[in-house]
């Protein structure tokens, strides 16, 4: 970029500023013209260049001149004096002056032609020079992610040569860093974010307040972003600080897919462990977990297992958000299974039950022992429901059977058995009967009758039944469908 000041200050040219409001206007080209009104013939951010041939008699005639150079966004009028104009008219400059339009003299011994040339010169230097700025940071941003394999080192990087700020929105966040953090707006970013996540890698955003640029683009290579790069800069991008950011880009997006193909291999590593855990094969499991590339630490001697389903995208979400804090966490068999202590995984499973998933937690084991913490597990996974999303093995045991019961069959059993006995007063006598633990004295004082209507009563409920009250598993039977019956009724 060339600024009318460098081109006005240039020794060789001996131009002398009249009236400079802009100074640091960039200037696109030089175009010179002597008719009365050349803006159909420009484009915007020239120089003009004129000796005022056609204007040798202008008084009130500069101010719709300079108007109609203004309104074409010319950057400044260069007057040529010594030919037609010993100087340059104070019309013009009180024009130039209500316009806000730069103008400045051209000396008789400078030509137009030199002007030009030696702004092409400028603008080939100042191009050498972006480029060479522009390599510059490519090698620093290339070198950054070489050395480090840290993307916030990298953010923090790109902020700095863009003298402005930057950070990662997504799954692996950056906080807000660089000289100009304190300007950067996180509810704006956080916005955009939002409004281009849908769009995928494709939607990228930059926008301009005032003087200041925020620049939001997506980080990838294929499928969803992974994250967006979010960059501030308290000036307008120049061509330098856009090849940075795109840098910048494609290194985070190349890391990004490096690490999400060693996490979807560390993932089948861990599913594999798993599977080898539940197989009674912890020695192999542990051998399997040391070929990951994010070794964590040791699995504890004791584990509780639990097993979640639901639907794929709230499993996905539920394994990123617990596979870094519990000692195992995989998708297998269409299920997710966690291993760990059983604080860790008490920790995480209401979040889980908040996702709309079903979860079922196994009894604490030794590790050698995982496959029955699995299995209990799973029998406690068949009783949740959304109403109790989310059920632990040892509180269903200390529930009692009733717990662990279909309640469709239990219902259609309690009622064949008991359909058996016709009188209710059998009913309420086998019920007392269970309750006292067979003690016909108490039967009889707790239904206010004589030990002998008891012991007749008792008799009739075994040959209904067929078989004898004395029976542990009678009982049992008895006592299951007297408890469905109550809760039922």
């Amino acid at each position: 970029m060339v600024a009318v000041e460098e081109l006005v200050g240039h020794h060789s040219l001996a131009l002398a500023g009249v009236h400079l409001p802009q100074p640091a206007a960039e200037i696109r080209w030089v175009a010179t013209s002597e008719l009365p009104d050349p803006s159909p013939f420009l484009e915007g951010g020239e120089v003009l260049l004129t000796t005022g041939l056609e204007m040798r008699q202008w008084r009130s005639q500069w101010k719709g001149y300079v108007a109609r150079l203004a309104a074409r966004k010319v950057v400044a009028l260069g007057f040529a004096t010594g030919l037609t104009h010993r100087t340059v008219p104070t019309g013009l400059i009180a024009a130039c002056r209500h316009e806000g339009l730069n103008v400045f003299e051209v000396p008789r011994e400078t030509t137009f032609v030199a002007i030009s040339h030696t702004l092409a010169s400028m603008k080939e230097t100042d191009a050498e020079h972006a480029a060479r700025r522009s390599l510059e940071a490519q090698r620093q941003l290339t070198q950054t992610a070489l050395r480090r394999d840290d993307p916030a080192a990298l953010v923090s990087r790109l902020a700095d040569i863009v003298d402005g700020a930057a950070t990662l929105v997504g799954r692996d966040a950056i906080e807000p860093t660089g000289p100009a953090r304190a300007e950067l707006d996180p509810a704006l970013v956080a916005s955009e974010v939002d409004r281009l996540r849908p769009q995928g890698l494709r939607a990228a955003t930059s926008i301009q307040t005032g003087t200041a640029t925020l620049v939001v683009q997506p980080v990838g290579l294929t499928g969803p972003p992974v994250g967006h790069l979010a960059v501030y800069l308290p000036h307008r991008v120049t061509d330098r600080e856009r090849t940075a950011i795109a840098t910048a880009v494609s290194l985070l997006s190349l890391a990004a897919q490096t690490r999400l193909e060693r996490r979807d291999a560390d993932r089948r590593l861990r599913a594999r462990a798993l599977e080898l855990l539940v197989d009674a094969d912890a020695r192999t499991a542990a051998i399997v977990l040391e070929a990951r590339s994010d070794r964590g630490a040791a699995l504890p001697k004791h584990v509780v297992i639990a097993r979640v389903t639901g639907p794929d995208d709230a499993l996905r979400d539920a394994l990123e958000s617990v596979e870094d804090s519990v000692s195992l966490a995989a998708r297998v068999r269409e299920e997710l299974w966690l291993a760990g202590t059983p604080v860790a995984i008490d920790q995480h499973m209401p979040a889980i039950a908040a996702r709309g998933l079903l979860g079922g937690v196994g009894s604490p084991t030794t590790i050698d022992d995982a496959r029955r913490s699995w299995t209990n597990a799973g029998h406690a996974l068949a009783s949740a429901t959304p109403a109790a999303p989310v059920v632990w093995w040892e509180r269903l045991v200390n529930e009692g059977a009733m717990a662990v019961l279909d309640d469709d069959r239990a219902a259609a059993f309690a009622t064949s058995f008991l359909a058996r006995l016709d009188d209710k007063e059998l009913v309420r006598t086998l019920s007392s009967f269970l309750h006292h633990h067979g003690s016909r004295l108490k039967v009889a004082e707790e239904l206010g009758i004589h030990r002998n209507t008891v012991g007749n009563r008792i008799a009739q409920i075994e040959a209904a039944l067929g078989r004898s009250l004395d029976d542990p598993q009678v009982r049992v039977n008895a006592w299951i469908a007297l408890q469905v019956a109550t809760g039922s009724a």
